[in-house]
């Protein structure tokens, strides 16, 4: 049906545009003699700056109907316009993509065929005013993030990143919404191959709408079948930054403020920018942490099943006897009871979610309460395990990426239903097909698990622990930069004597 549309089309004229889009309400007519011409005005009011028309289009327009000693000149006409951005065409196409975008139509009665397209869009209405980052929290560090505007994005990164290199190449994708969509990148730094790859990868989108990035990762992601992200999602103005210098590929999309960096690797995940804020031994300290409590969050309850199901002669003596008194009028075996526990945090989680703030920070913290406690006292679930899930929950939010919390949400009901059919051997099950399917990931054809594999031993300065300045002045090298020196750095520091006074 699309396509038929499409072809159709194809085939129309400047007055088969204007006929169609008569038929929305929004759309306006006015007819001005200039000149002893009869031109026609049309634009969708809805889209239009009405301050730029009010005072700088029609004003103009005016002024050319007073003239009564020129003749009308059409080149004349567009050459004297007030407005910078004024288009002579006759491709019906080219006409109805620009109207939809805020350019108002002009038609003369002399040329059946010939018109002119004037930029009156108006590209603040409806934008979000403030550009504080909502989702990605930060105690230190710049709190600028980008919103749903993709000039005011271009330029919050220009205004951050004042180089010559920084270069943008735009596409418009989705054959209905007609979004506009650029790639940013540092030319001279970022490999040719990435920027390319981005570039086929997108001009090859068929798709209706695209409403957020998002979208665009799902469809241009080397694997559609893995829950884990394969692009970094940010919409922290620093953060972009970074990976724009290290020479990482950043995509924007009009509409949306998270914009999106690859190649990325699964460590990237687990990166804040606040680690960079703070000195390296504490920066370092919170990274580990966070990958601790990453694990924790996968593999806790889980453990608990295998222990309390198969392997409870592992449990020391001295917790034996507080879990059995927990335990025992439980009437439903370990498997019910972490999941009835699991579905129970999830469902407070989208909740509290979905709810407005205030009223979501009340159900987190009261229905969390209140339900684990009559849990307990209805001997639905025992102490031991309602303090396991609640320390698990809270780990996973530790992950800097909502993406990548996500996918450790999901990634513990599968070694909760392997560890009570196998026991400490399904946890091991899992773990090497969790290892395996990793391993065969990639992001924009590099390796998704660098530098574990393959194997990169200088790229380790930057992943578990982050190392002094001193350490990481290159560029990670599986990312094969063209330069890989960010920047130099003074091995010795020579310390100057202090003046003693005499």
């Amino acid at each position: 049906m699309l396509k038929n549309v499409q072809n159709s089309a194809k085939n129309q004229t400047p007055a088969d545009v204007v006929k169609r889009a008569k038929k929305s309400s929004d759309f306006k007519e006015i007819i001005k003699l200039v000149l002893g011409v009869q031109i026609h005005i049309l634009y969708f009011t809805t889209l239009i700056e009405h301050k730029t028309m009010e005072q700088v289009f029609l004003p103009y327009i005016n002024e050319c109907e007073k003239q009564k000693d020129h003749s009308f000149d059409l080149n004349q006409f567009k050459d004297n316009f007030p407005l910078e951005d004024v288009i002579r065409t006759q491709d019906a196409k080219e006409i109805e993509d620009k109207i939809h975008q805020g350019f108002v139509l002009i038609t003369i009665e002399t040329t059946s065929e010939e018109c002119l397209l004037v930029n009156v869009s108006n590209l603040s209405e409806g934008v979000r005013k403030t550009n504080e980052t909502e989702n990605e929290f930060s105690v230190t560090g710049p709190k600028l993030g980008f919103v749903e505007s993709l000039d005011t994005n271009i330029l919050l990164l220009r205004s951050k990143l004042k180089s010559p290199l920084l270069t943008t190449e735009e596409f418009v994708l989705g054959t209905l919404s007609k979004t506009r969509v650029t790639i940013v990148y540092l030319d001279g730094i970022t490999n040719e191959k990435h920027i390319e790859t981005v570039k086929k990868r997108l001009s090859e989108i068929d798709f209706d709408i695209i409403w957020d990035t998002s979208v665009i990762d799902q469809i241009i992601r080397d694997n559609s079948h893995t829950p884990f992200p394969l692009y970094v999602s940010s919409e922290r103005l620093d953060r972009i930054s970074f990976t724009l210098s290290i020479g990482q590929v950043v995509i924007f999309c009009d509409g949306s403020p998270q914009a999106i960096s690859g190649p990325s690797t699964i460590l990237d995940f687990f990166i804040a920018s606040e680690d960079y804020y703070y000195n390296w031994v504490i920066g370092s300290f919170f990274r580990l942490i966070r990958i601790f409590g990453i694990i924790f969050s996968i593999f806790s309850s889980s453990i608990y099943v295998a222990v309390v199901t198969f392997h409870f002669e592992v449990i020391p003596a001295d917790l034996l006897g507080p879990l059995i008194k927990s335990r025992a009028n439980v009437p439903f075996p370990p498997l019910i009871e972490v999941l009835f526990l699991e579905m129970t945090i999830e469902l407070l989680r989208e909740a509290g979610a979905r709810l407005p703030t205030k009223v979501g920070q009340t159900l987190g913290i009261v229905g969390g309460i209140v339900i684990g406690q009559a849990a307990v006292a209805a001997a639905l679930t025992s102490n031991v395990l309602l303090i396991i899930v609640a320390l698990s929950a809270l780990a996973s939010f530790t992950t800097p990426t909502m993406a990548m919390s996500n996918t450790i949400r999901l990634l513990r009901f599968p070694f909760i239903l392997m560890s009570s059919w196998l026991g400490g051997l399904g946890i091991m099950v899992g773990f090497a097909v969790l290892l395996c399917h990793l391993f065969k990931l990639k992001s924009f054809g590099t390796p998704y698990m660098v530098p574990l594999y393959p194997f990169r031993r200088n790229n380790f300065k930057d992943s578990f622990i982050r190392s002094p300045y001193s350490e990481i002045s290159k560029r990670p090298g599986f990312l094969k930069p063209k330069e890989t020196i960010k920047y130099s750095h003074v091995k010795k520091y020579q310390q100057k004597e202090d003046i003693n006074d005499e």
